[in-house]
């Protein structure tokens, strides 16, 4: 038999590295294939301005930092609470914050206002709806929004959405929120305890459906829901506000809070919110938010039901922001 032939210990040293090399670029190449074209893993920290803490703004916010955490961990998220739409866009316009979220009303009367920075906001996605929902106790004799008049309401807390629509409604039929009624300016967190207890005859809300704190409230007391009937955006349209463009009539659905309707949709306003940024904002940091926001929709649907209707196709109707570079790199990624 033939002696087995030695292999010397540099060509085996050879053969180790080219494996070795052979097995990174395969790996590289596997990679490559798995993980979204074009994305990077981006590193920093982002301030996400969020809303009251029983509003829908506030609770989206921390599960959407749950998410952020395992898509994105080498970004620190922090949370700042606020008092709505209108405190947000001050925020992220002057750079106070990052992101937030805010409805397309208050960003257009900010940018009518000339506010600071205004020019430098962008959208990353539009979200879902804002329903505005005006709540009075079960037994009061409030059935129209003119029924107000003289009445103690909460109007929202002077940052809000709220705020800024409740005025205006209350404008579209001839009352003056500083003289027409009493005004208080409370938020969600507050107004339905102060209804519960009598110090309120009724109060507006508008947020995504449902929202909790009106949820518990019809669980513990018996509310019920004002109709804010069509005519009313067709007064707010006829202002020639560009802001007021964005309301449009819709319904409270039967079943949003099954206590306070009696089985019976409501005539209601509603407005869109957007994910807020500005063009300070970093184009990789933006598209991985934007993806992170569109990938953990039905994560965050179960525990916020408003986030299940962030939809892909309608994501990047951001009016009136224009789209960020960063944001626009996501849509053309999944783009069929």
């Amino acid at each position: 038999m033939l002696a087995a032939l030695s292999v010397p210990s540099w060509l085996s040293r050879r053969r180790t590295l080219r494996a070795a090399a052979a097995f990174l670029v395969v790996l590289g190449l596997l990679l490559w294939w798995l993980l979204p074209f074009g994305t990077s893993s981006p590193h920093g920290s982002v301030t996400f301005s969020t809303g009251v803490t029983s509003g829908v703004y506030q609770r989206y916010g921390t599960l959407l930092k749950n998410e952020l955490a395992r898509d994105l961990p080498d970004v620190s998220v922090a949370l700042q609470t606020s008092e709505g739409s209108q405190q947000n866009i001050s925020r992220v316009a002057i750079g106070e914050a990052d992101v937030t979220i805010a409805t397309a009303d208050a960003v257009a009367e900010y940018q009518k206002n000339g506010g600071t920075g205004a020019d430098r906001l962008r959208g990353c996605a539009r979200l879902y709806d804002d329903y505005v929902q005006l709540i009075v106790p079960k037994d009061s004799e409030i059935h129209s929004i003119r029924d107000l008049r003289g009445k103690r309401v909460g109007v929202g807390q002077q940052g809000s959405g709220v705020r800024l629509i409740a005025d205006r409604l209350l404008k579209a039929v001839g009352l003056d929120s500083s003289r027409s009624v009493s005004a208080a300016p409370v938020g969600i967190d507050t107004a339905p305890g102060l209804i519960e207890h009598g110090q309120l005859d009724a109060f507006f809300w508008s947020g995504g459906l449902p929202t909790l704190a009106v949820e518990q409230l019809s669980e513990r007391f018996d509310i019920r829901l004002v109709p804010l009937e069509a005519s009313l955006v067709t007064e707010l349209h006829a202002t020639g506000d560009r802001a007021s463009t964005f309301y449009r009539s819709a319904e409270l659905p039967a079943d949003a809070y099954p206590r306070a309707q009696n089985g019976a949709a409501i005539a209601t306003v509603a407005v869109s919110n957007l994910l807020v940024t500005t063009d300070r904002m970093d184009p990789s940091m933006t598209e991985a938010l934007t993806r992170a926001v569109i990938d953990s929709r039905d994560r965050i649907g179960h525990e916020v039901h408003p986030a299940q209707l962030v939809d892909l196709r309608t994501a990047i109707y951001t009016d009136p922001l224009p789209l960020h570079e960063g944001a626009k790199r996501y849509y053309r990624s999944v783009k069929p």
